[in-house]
Formats: structure tokens, C-alpha cells, sequence
């Protein structure tokens, strides 16, 4: 997919911001659309198709969190979210609820050109072959669910993350640092439990784990047959 066949909505109630990120992607050959507000983006959503959405969070009305949440239920469509909030609970929050990827003003217009160029190609490689199998567990990274015999199970975006890097390099030791910067996950107490969700979801026995193992000292590696 070439760069001028992407369509970009920019979300944000700033005139300014709004201006200036349809200057510099359009500059850079993606195709760009704007709202100033929640109702004219989903108004935008019904009639166009997107590609990827870069949307405010902190916006009159509803806000870039609730728009998020209501998108991701009816929509498998990238979202990168901008706030002037860096605080590592309201990243989380954001990830929790689905965007994929977290950008805190101020910030540098290359910087989020190069987290779309990352979300698209990521995308494009899920898009190839959505569907892995780890032992008897069959994961779909299209639809968020991992099927291990009649138990169909969920994964957020953070665990979706992981495993797209993980399956992507399998045998390959990941540690709680490289996790961490993959999920948006800082704190190891959370990254261990995040694996642990993972193991009851893709192990038949996840105390005694096949597959997604752990390294001591090292960090968490996952095998597949």
C-alpha cells in the first residue's frame, strides 16, 4: 500500500494542531481529513474510509477515550492518541480501551510520522496471515480472541502487541524492558501479569507453561512447534 493511497482523520478541537498535521501528512503523501469534534468524525467515519485516525483526547464533548472505546466495538481501525496527559496511567488507559499506539503534547510532527508508517506496516503484515497456532491454541489477531479447545478467550490491545512481536520472532528472548516499550506497559509487576493472562489463554497447563516460557534473568521467550 503506498503511502497517497492512506486516508488520515486528525480528530482535535485546536484549529492550530489541526492546521498544521494536514500540512506535514499531506506534505508527506498521505491523503488527510479533519474533525474538530467527536459527532463530525463518526459523521466522516460513515461516509469515507480510513486508514488510521490521530485523535485528541481531551476534547468538548465527548472525548478522545469514549470515541476510542465506541470505534473499536464496531471498527478494526488503528487509532494514535494524542493528549497532553503523559501520565503512564492515562497512556494505559488509553491502550486498555484499544488505541494503539499513545503520543503526549507537545510532540514532534516526525515522531507521529513515524508511528503511523509503524501502525500501517503492522498492520499490513496481520493483515497477510491473521490467524497462529501455538500448540492447540489458535490465536486470530483480527478479531481478538485466542481458541483453546471450547474456551474462546479475549485479548486487549497490549497483549495483541506482544504476541504480534512475539509469533513475529519466535525463539527470540523479549525482555521486561522491550515489553514494556511494545505494550506501553512500564511497571514489571504489570508486565508479569500481563504474560500470565497470556499463558492461561494459550497454555493447556499455564503453571507449567509449553510455550510461553520465562528466562530467568533474562525475560520471556515464546515457542512455537
Amino acid at each position: 500500500m503506498e503511502n497517497k493511497k492512506i486516508h488520515i482523520l486528525v480528530v482535535d478541537d485546536d484549529d492550530r494542531i489541526r492546521d498544521l498535521l494536514k500540512e506535514y501528512l499531506s506534505e508527506n503523501n498521505y491523503l488527510v481529513s479533519t474533525s474538530e469534534n467527536a459527532e463530525d468524525a463518526k459523521a466522516k467515519i460513515t461516509y469515507f474510509k480510513f486508514d488510521l485516525i490521530v485523535l485528541d483526547v481531551m476534547m468538548p464533548g465527548q472525548n478522545g477515550y469514549e470515541l476510542t472505546k465506541e470505534i473499536k466495538k464496531e471498527l478494526k481501525l488503528p487509532i494514535i492518541l494524542l493528549t497532553a496527559k503523559g501520565e503512564v496511567e492515562n497512556r494505559i488507559k488509553g491502550l486498555e480501551l484499544g488505541a494503539d499506539d499513545y503520543l503526549g503534547k507537545p510532540f514532534e510532527p516526525k515522531e507521529l510520522l513515524l508511528r503511523i508508517k509503524n501502525i500501517i506496516e503492522k498492520n499490513k503484515k496481520i493483515d497477510l496471515k491473521s490467524k497462529y497456532y501455538v500448540g492447540k491454541a489458535q490465536i486470530d489477531l483480527n478479531k481478538m480472541v485466542i481458541l483453546l479447545g471450547e474456551n474462546n478467550k479475549k485479548i486487549n490491545q497490549s497483549e495483541k502487541k506482544v504476541l504480534i512481536e512475539m509469533l513475529s520472532s519466535p525463539g527470540k528472548t523479549f525482555s521486561r524492558e522491550e515489553i514494556g516499550n511494545i505494550s506501553g506497559i512500564s511497571q514489571e509487576r504489570s508486565i508479569d501479569v500481563m504474560i500470565t493472562r497470556l499463558r492461561q489463554k494459550i497454555e493447556m497447563n499455564p503453571k507449567n507453561p509449553k510455550y510461553l516460557q520465562t528466562i530467568r534473568g533474562s525475560g520471556y521467550v515464546l515457542w512455537i512447534e
